[in-house]
């Protein structure tokens, strides 16, 4: 088949893959929550299982512990939100000095003055709270679809116990796609991390610097810098929103603009300069693929997408590149870590077989 029409086909085949993730969207961002949960999880099955703890045993608790992550990621989001929704109403005369301000100087600055007011005057408390509401929403409406989420961890914690002895038993016959899938469940791990480690540090920086400046409930926004920290690039920029709006209430727009000023030298430089690097080691992505995976998977999936599109990268990669000899040196072109040498291969990840237990099933002993 010619070339051109091969990359015909194959672009013919994205779009209409593509279309039916956007279709399909509602699901397919849960249902891939729960998966990156599970993988994320599944160290600490194997773990008690190589251990002499009987199935069922594992299996609890590695959906235990998939449900208390979740649950504190939306607890997180939602209260977050909450809070804010509950003290912007108390900002409502400060809000009314603004709007006269931001008049009165724009005024001055030769703007028609009653077409600024009828301009401001759309602009209230409540706008805000929208906007806010809005701008996390999307994140909290996909985590609070809890029944069909908790649904699926339960499932996939259950298989997950038994997976490796599987992937150890297809390992022989299909290598290429057991290195591919343990190369994304590895990937994936690493970049939990990674952003995890980042965002400790920035949530820790950030509520010690807004302690000081007397911004209300700088632990909250701390919890939301760590939370957005998951979002490659931009997420700061979503954890910024409340403490500046809450600067500008508190004490003006020189207070708000000390707020961004600090945010910004502290979290571009950790989150979108010196954590980039790391997560393009970690799961050899590069800083320009990770951005445009924010974009892309953000427009298919929504809000959840943003979270989601690092690993989500990871297992396209896995399942279209890394899967066939024949692409594989594609992963060099998109690769975030140190180039490989020429004479060097890429290298799948190493099998992790799973011990059998005395008292593992006879399908655990076929390993």
């Amino acid at each position: 088949m010619p070339r051109g029409l091969t990359v015909l086909l194959g672009t013919a085949a994205t779009v209409i893959a593509v279309a039916g993730m956007q279709g399909i969207a509602g699901i397919l961002g849960p249902a891939f929550l729960a998966l990156m949960l599970t993988v994320t999880i599944a160290p600490l099955s194997v773990w008690l299982r190589r251990r002499g703890a009987p199935a069922w045993a594992a299996v609890t608790a590695s959906v235990a512990v998939a449900y208390l992550i979740l649950l504190a990621l939306g607890g997180a989001v939602a209260i977050s939100v909450s809070r804010l929704v509950g003290l912007l109403p108390s900002y409502a005369k400060q809000f009314d000095n603004l709007q006269s301000a931001a008049a009165a100087t724009l005024g001055h600055l030769g703007a028609d003055k009653s077409q600024v007011e009828q301009s401001l005057r759309g602009i209230d408390p409540s706008t805000v709270i929208g906007l806010a509401e809005r701008l996390v929403g999307g994140l909290t409406g996909a985590v609070t679809n809890i029944l069909f989420i908790l649904a699926l961890l339960l499932f996939m914690g259950a298989d997950a116990v038994h997976f490796p002895a599987r992937m150890f038993s297809a390992a022989s016959q299909r290598p290429e796609v057991v290195g591919a899938l343990r190369s994304f469940a590895h990937g994936t791990r690493q970049y939990l991390v990674v952003s995890t480690v980042f965002g400790l540090i920035v949530a820790v920086i950030d509520t010690l610097v807004l302690w000081p400046l007397g911004i209300p409930l700088p632990v909250t926004w701390g919890i939301l810098a760590f939370i957005t920290n998951y979002i490659p690039n931009v997420g700061f920029i979503i954890g910024l929103v409340p403490p500046a709006l809450l600067g500008l209430f508190e004490g003006g727009p020189e207070l708000m603009l000390v707020v961004i000023v600090l945010y910004c030298a502290i979290n571009l430089v950790i989150q979108s300069v010196i954590q980039p690097k790391f997560v393009g080691d970690a799961v050899g992505l590069s800083t320009t693929l990770t951005f445009v995976s924010l974009v892309f998977w953000a427009w298919v999936i929504g809000p959840l997408g943003a979270l989601l599109a690092i690993p989500l990268s990871l297992l396209v990669k896995a399942l279209l590149i890394d899967i066939d000899p024949n692409t594989q040196w594609i992963d060099r072109l998109v690769n975030g870590g140190e180039a490989a040498k020429p004479d060097q291969a890429p290298a799948a990840a190493p099998p992790e077989p799973e011990t059998p237990q005395p008292n593992s099933s006879p399908a655990d002993a076929t390993t």
